[in-house]
C-alpha cells in the first residue's frame, strides 16, 4: 500500500465510515431527550417539562419493608432474584387481573393467561408496534396525544394519524371519517390500530367517556374487515384521579377479548425506579409479543416483579395511590391557581382543568407560537423557565397540529416554584407580544 492511499482511506472521518440501520436513524433526536438535555444542562431551570414523579413522596419506607419480607424467607427471595418467565412473574399477573376485573366490573377468567409484564408500559408498547406494523402501516391518535408513542411509532417506519378530540375524548365520528377516507384511497389496510390514553391523558388531562369508549372498541370491530384493527387502550394515569370516579376501560366493552390491548404501569402510580409495566393482549398476538420479548430480554427483572406482587397483595400500593391523589392534587391546584393569577382574564388563553393525572394543556394567542424555533420558547428559558411544545404532542398526519399550546407537568416541582414557573412563563409570553 503506497503512502496515497494509505492518506486517502484515513482521512475518512469516524462518522462517514459508520452505518447506522435505519431504524437506528429514525430514533435519533426525539423530542423527550432534546428537552431532558435541555433541563440537566441548566439544573437551575423551574422544568415544567418531563412528567416526572414527585420525588418526596417515592415510598421508600414501603419498598423498604416488602424488600425486606420477601428476603426474610430464603426460598422466596431465592425464587425472587431467579429468572423468571418471559411473561412474567405469575402472582403479579394474577393480582393484577383481579385488580383489573373489579375496576371494569368483568370477570377475570383468563385475563392472567394473556397477561404479560413488561419494563414499564412503554416497553409493551415498543413490543405491540413491532408485531403489528410494517413500514407505511398507520395508528390513528388522538390530536394531541403521547409523544413518546408517537416516536416509537416513527422508529419502525409507521405514520401516526391524527383524529379530533374534545372535551369526552376522541371523536367517534372523526374516527369513522378517516378510516372511511382509507378506504376511498384503497388503503385501509394500513390502518392497524386506534390508541389512546383514555384516563387524564397526556398531554391534555382529559378522559374518554364510557359513551365514547364503547363507540371506539365498536368503530374497531365493524371496520376489521380483511384484518384486525386493534384498540390500544393506554392507561398509564387510571390511579392519579383527584375529582371523578372511576370508570371501566375499553377492556370491558371487548366481551371477547378480540380487539383491545390495554397496557397499564405502576411508574405514576407507585415508582419509575421499580420499572413494571402490563398489558391484557388479545390472545393471538399474545404469543407473538412473548417472542419478541424473549428476543430482548427473556423477562423483566423478576426482583421488581416479586416485590411488587407483595405490595399489592399487602395493600401498600393503594395506600402509596392515596398518598400521591393527595400531593399531586395540591401541586394541580397550585398550577391552575398561578395560571388564572397570570393568564386569566386574557383574550385567547385558555386551559384545560384536569380531574387527574399529571399535566395541564395551555393554549396561548393564535400569534405565539410555542415551538422550539419560536420566540417564546427561548425566551421562556432566559427566564428560568422550561415547557413541553404543544406542537411535539401532534401526530404527524391527519389533523394539524396546534402551534400556540404548551403542555405543563406539575408532577416535580413544589406549589412554590409552579407558581413561579408560571409567572415567568406568562412573563415571556408579555415580553413577545
Amino acid at each position: 500500500m503506497n503512502s496515497s492511499t494509505s492518506s486517502s482511506e484515513t482521512s475518512l472521518s469516524a462518522e462517514s465510515a459508520i452505518r447506522f440501520s435505519q431504524r437506528g436513524y429514525a430514533s435519533a433526536d426525539q423530542p423527550i431527550s432534546v428537552l431532558m438535555a435541555q433541563a440537566l444542562a441548566q439544573p437551575d431551570l423551574i422544568s415544567l417539562a418531563a412528567g416526572f414523579v414527585d420525588q418526596t413522596s417515592l415510598p421508600v419506607e414501603i419498598v423498604r419493608a416488602a424488600s425486606e419480607k420477601l428476603l426474610s424467607q430464603p426460598e422466596v427471595g431465592a425464587a425472587a432474584l431467579q429468572y423468571g418467565t418471559t411473561a412474567g412473574h405469575s402472582g403479579l399477573r394474577d393480582v393484577i387481573c383481579q385488580r383489573l376485573a373489579e375496576a371494569d366490573g368483568i370477570s377475570s377468567e383468563g385475563l392472567a393467561a394473556r397477561c404479560m409484564v413488561t419494563a414499564g408500559s412503554n416497553q409493551l408498547l415498543h413490543l405491540v408496534a413491532e408485531a403489528i406494523l410494517d413500514e407505511g402501516d398507520v395508528v390513528l391518535c388522538a390530536a394531541p396525544t403521547y409523544l413518546v408513542f408517537m416516536g416509537t411509532l416513527a422508529g419502525v417506519h409507521a405514520t401516526s394519524w391524527s383524529v379530533e378530540t374534545d372535551h369526552e375524548g376522541m371523536v367517534p365520528e372523526s374516527i369513522e371519517a378517516t378510516l372511511r377516507q382509507f378506504e376511498e384511497k384503497g388503503e385501509l389496510h394500513r390502518v392497524k390500530a386506534i390508541y389512546g390514553v383514555t384516563y387524564f391523558d397526556n398531554p391534555q388531562g382529559i378522559s374518554t367517556t364510557p359513551a365514547r369508549r364503547a363507540a371506539i372498541v365498536e368503530i374497531a370491530k365493524r371496520w376489521s374487515r380483511k384484518h384486525k384493527i386493534y384498540v390500544i387502550d393506554d392507561t398509564a394515569y387510571r390511579d392519579l384521579r383527584y375529582e371523578e370516579q372511576d370508570e371501566p376501560s375499553l377492556l370491558a366493552y371487548d366481551d371477547m377479548g378480540s380487539h383491545v390491548i390495554e397496557t397499564g404501569t405502576f411508574s405514576k402510580s407507585f415508582s419509575p425506579g421499580i420499572r413494571v409495566g402490563w398489558g391484557v393482549i388479545p390472545a393471538e398476538l399474545f404469543n407473538v409479543l412473548v417472542q419478541l420479548k424473549g428476543n430482548i430480554d427473556f423477562g423483566s427483572p423478576n426482583f421488581s416483579q416479586a416485590l411488587m406482587a407483595e405490595i399489592l397483595t399487602s395493600g401498600a400500593h393503594e395506600q402509596q395511590v392515596e398518598t400521591l391523589r393527595s400531593a399531586y392534587c395540591e401541586k394541580r391546584d397550585a398550577m391552575l391557581a398561578a395560571l388564572e393569577a397570570s393568564f386569566g382574564g386574557k383574550d385567547e388563553v385558555s386551559w384545560v382543568h384536569p380531574k387527574g393525572g399529571l399535566y395541564v394543556w395551555l393554549s396561548l394567542p393564535e400569534a405565539v407560537k410555542t415551538g422550539p424555533k419560536g420566540q417564546l420558547f427561548d425566551e421562556a428559558i432566559r427566564r428560568g423557565m422550561l415547557y413541553v411544545p404543544g406542537q411535539y404532542c401532534f401526530p404527524a398526519e391527519g389533523v394539524p397540529g396546534k402551534t400556540n399550546t404548551i403542555r405543563l407537568s406539575f408532577g416535580v416541582q413544589s406549589p412554590d416554584r409552579i407558581h413561579e414557573g408560571i409567572a415567568s412563563l406568562a412573563a415571556a409570553v408579555g415580553a413577545i407580544i
